[in-house]
């Protein structure tokens, strides 16, 4: 008599084999037969006409904060996802003084938008050191697993604090202490690093966030503490993207830690064929014995643009109406006058990347129930006001006065105006799937649903280039995503794994249309888009979703280290 038997279902194992028709059987969490005629069970679950997949393991996720309130981690835990990493980026809560708490808010808040308020109402910060904020963690009921690694930025602030952390560069003594936290949180249950060298991530006053300039012997350093406590991966995200001046100390780095290095790869507008060059020096370190890896998104990075986002192409006008309800302010843009004043107008920023977001009405597409996130050109705001006979402007104006209204603005690996660069850095061996950011960027952008759309999109319903294998895409985000974190007890549908499952109904999965909800601690805003599809996810052996709702139950948990 098993605890649970999963039968009939098309099981699609993780390991990029062909999908084939079995039973599951789950005791104590874990699988423990894998075919057919495997007795009888307490609770069984058809799946005949369903697929079954290992759960889904998100490695880039911001949940530092909301994993010590939140049971449920939602948007995540509604797409199939099972177990999250974060710290990802270098930014996160610990280790911390109590005196700069505040500060790694309007870290956090800068780099991942994330309601200052709601992280200051929500943060119970009964933790100074890493290994304490493990321990916060893992008395925190919840629904799936949470993993996590040591952010740069808190560390250099608690070694360095906040004056010196901005700016000035390490002294040895420095790099040795943080290198001697690094280690001590590793062997306490981090699962590896992260730091940040990208112009884009600032804290909320506007200065690059610590550790952006360090020097790569601070990097370096604190690699010895990898390569000491026997595991880890070196995350970081830099605006060079995995070539030089990055790529002689990344393979130090590499070489030193003897494990994974992470960097977060796209293409670039301005230099749309850069990424293949990216491509190619992962082969060539690969032959030099290196593990450098680079993160690729299931869709191209981008922003949601509405009048109930913290962005829109009017948020940055003189006249615009900033403090108001969001009725009050609607009522308020419907005004004629008011209307033609802003259409005058121009944003007031000197930032060329916000600019750039908010004024390429050629870039801007009407975001529809359900999303297409690989719109064609002639989709675009600018085309379809041309034949309107209005200016884009105009157009895009009076689409926004309707609240359920968003425009997409992808700005990274939509140079082609389809995703075929997408696929193509997907289709790498040395690639992982990545930065769905759940957690993070709330107002602006709500990616946690990519594990839905890489399989409605790249499995089923992309028409404007070639699909991708559904072996291979669920390999992709299972067994390549928890392999790379040393999580080898999941990411499998084989005896002796942990029983993370979910059951799909592939014909069904779709993402509806994003919405806002006010549901942080303080009733602060982010964004959500919920999933149809999932007939149930399974964490160690209990169901704790099933079509679509969330069940009591809360098998999930802190992992600390490496599994086998």
């Amino acid at each position: 008599m098993h605890a649970l038997i999963i039968r009939g279902g098309t099981l699609v194992d993780g390991t990029g084999a062909p999908a084939f028709t079995a039973d599951v059987a789950v005791d104590r969490g874990q699988i423990v037969a894998v075919g057919r005629d495997l007795g009888r069970a307490h609770r069984t679950l058809d799946a005949d006409g369903l697929l079954v997949t290992p759960g889904f393991v998100d490695v880039h996720t911001h949940y530092d904060g909301q994993a010590t309130w939140d049971e449920t981690l939602e948007p995540s835990s509604g797409h199939g996802v099972t177990t999250v990493v974060m710290g990802n980026c270098g930014v996160g809560f610990a280790p911390v003084h109590a005196e700069d708490r505040a500060f790694l808010i309007e870290v956090m808040e800068g780099v991942e938008e994330i309601p200052g308020a709601a992280l200051d109402a929500g943060l119970s910060w009964v933790w100074s050191s890493f290994p304490d904020y493990l321990d916060a963690l893992e008395r925190q009921p919840r629904s799936i697993d949470v993993a996590t690694q040591v952010p740069h930025c808190a560390l250099r602030c608690f070694v360095m604090r906040p004056e010196r952390a901005l700016e000035d560069r390490a002294t040895p003594d420095d790099v040795a202490a943080m290198a001697k936290l690094t280690e001590q949180a590793l062997r306490a249950g981090a699962l590896g690093f992260s730091t940040s060298r990208t112009l884009l991530h600032r804290t909320r006053s506007g200065d690059p966030v610590p550790g952006t300039h360090c020097e790569p012997e601070e990097l370096l350093g604190i690699a010895t503490a990898l390569r000491d406590a026997g595991h880890g991966v070196f995350q970081m995200i830099s605006d060079h993207m995995g070539v030089e001046p990055d790529l002689t100390w990344m393979k130090r780095i590499a070489r030193t830690t003897e494990g994974p290095l992470l960097f977060t790869l796209g293409q670039l507008p301005e230099r749309p064929e850069a990424y293949r060059r990216a491509l190619a020096e992962l082969e060539v370190a690969s032959t030099e014995g290196l593990d450098l890896r680079a993160a690729v998104p299931w869709r191209p990075p981008g922003v949601l643009l509405g009048l109930q986002a913290t962005l829109h192409p009017f948020c940055r006008h003189p006249s615009y109406p900033r403090r108001m309800t969001p009725s009050d302010r609607r009522n308020a843009l419907a005004d004629p006058e008011l209307r033609e004043r802003l259409l005058r107008e121009t944003p007031a920023t000197d930032n060329p990347f916000l600019l750039d977001l908010l004024t390429r009405f050629d870039r801007m597409f009407e975001l529809e129930d359900p999303p297409d996130y690989e719109p064609p050109p002639e989709a675009s705001v600018a085309a379809r006001a041309r034949a309107a006979g209005v200016t884009p402007a105009a157009y895009a104006y009076e689409r926004l006065l309707d609240p359920s209204v968003w425009l997409y603005r992808p700005f990274g690996s939509y140079v082609s105006g389809d995703l075929s660069a997408v696929r193509e850095m997907l289709d790498h061996p040395y690639t992982v799937a990545s930065l769905g950011d759940g957690g993070a960027h709330v107002g602006s952008i709500c990616d946690a649903g990519v594990t839905t759309y890489m399989l409605s999109h790249w499995v089923r319903d992309r028409r404007r280039g070639p699909r991708l294998p559904l072996e291979a895409v669920v390999a992709k985000q299972t067994s390549q995503t928890a392999d790379l974190y040393g999580l080898r007890d999941r990411g499998r549908i084989e005896v002796g794994r942990r029983a993370d499952l979910n059951l799909v109904d592939l014909d069904a999965l779709h993402l509806e249309a994003p919405i806002a909800k006010y549901d942080l601690p303080g009733g602060r805003r982010r964004l959500a888009q919920r999933a149809h599809g999932y007939r149930a996810t399974i964490v160690a052996g209990e169901v704790i979703v099933e079509d679509g709702e969330h069940t009591r139950a809360r098998p999930g948990r802190l992992v600390r280290g490496p599994r086998s």
